[in-house]
């Protein structure tokens, strides 16, 4: 498809949630391609709520180009934090950057950052959109467009499921939305400072984050790996014992 044809069919995802799942929310964290989202959701879809995380370890540059979205589009994007104990204890037995000690460490770290704010978030709405594209990594390859969000208890929509890296930047391009600094950096996926590195030239795009662990299961816990929730179904006595699919999303 042309990316007309790609934007037409977003859209035709948008009016369905704005008609059928309200109240919904979208989900920003300013890379590229939730910037897609933001500019076409801010010009036309106003029933449609927008809000971002801030886990307190964002780079310079994410929070300047907050400060475009709301010169350019006149929103200011609610902003929902961690606790703040939660971080305190979790600094005070790991110290500030405990994540880099052990995948389980770093685990806890986004769940506190992330998943729980997440959760606040997302509370009392019927859908929420996020920017996920499958060639974004391995963990993604089996997400679908629209599917239910058993962790949060609502139905998660991916407008740009299949759309091409490309694709995003001839949006971003043709539209002049403002994008994060960081990306002329050579920063390809923008997460949080300490875990956020720029990449070589054909590494994968999803190799400056959390670079240290294996790519076949880094994630942060926003977006569950179906393919592991799939193989930790076991069978005793052939009745199925499938894990409580709510606390793995927490857990991931």
């Amino acid at each position: 498809m042309t990316l007309d044809q790609k934007i037409t069919e977003v859209r035709k995802v948008l009016d369905t949630v704005q008609a059928d799942y309200a109240p919904a929310a979208f989900a920003n964290s300013f890379g590229a391609e939730d910037m897609v989202l933001m500019d076409l959701i801010a010009r036309y879809y106003p029933d449609i709520g927008i809000f971002t995380l801030d886990t307190g370890r964002l780079p310079e540059e994410t929070y300047s180009l907050m400060k475009k979205v709301a010169d350019r589009y006149g929103i200011r994007v609610p902003v929902y934090f961690p606790d703040p104990a939660a971080v305190e204890a979790y600094v005070a037995q790991n110290g500030p950057n405990g994540f880099y000690d052990s995948v389980e460490l770093r685990k806890s770290c986004c769940h506190i950052r992330k998943v729980e704010p997440l959760k606040r978030a997302l509370s009392g709405k019927r859908a929420w959109i996020t920017g996920l594209r499958r060639d974004q990594a391995p963990t993604r390859k089996d997400l679908a467009q629209s599917e239910f969000d058993a962790g949060n208890g609502l139905q998660k929509f991916s407008p740009l499921l299949d759309w091409s890296l490309s694709d995003v930047w001839d949006y971003l391009k043709r539209f002049d939305v403002p994008y994060n600094a960081l990306h002329d950096k050579g920063y390809a996926s923008i997460g949080c400072a300490p875990c956020t590195r720029a990449i070589t030239p054909g590494e994968d795009i999803r190799a400056g984050r959390w670079w240290w662990e294996d790519p076949e299961i880094k994630e942060c816990g926003l977006h569950p790996d179906k393919r592991r929730a799939s193989a930790s179904s076991v069978f005793v006595e052939k009745k199925p014992v499938v894990e409580d699919l709510a606390l793995s999303y927490q857990e991931r």
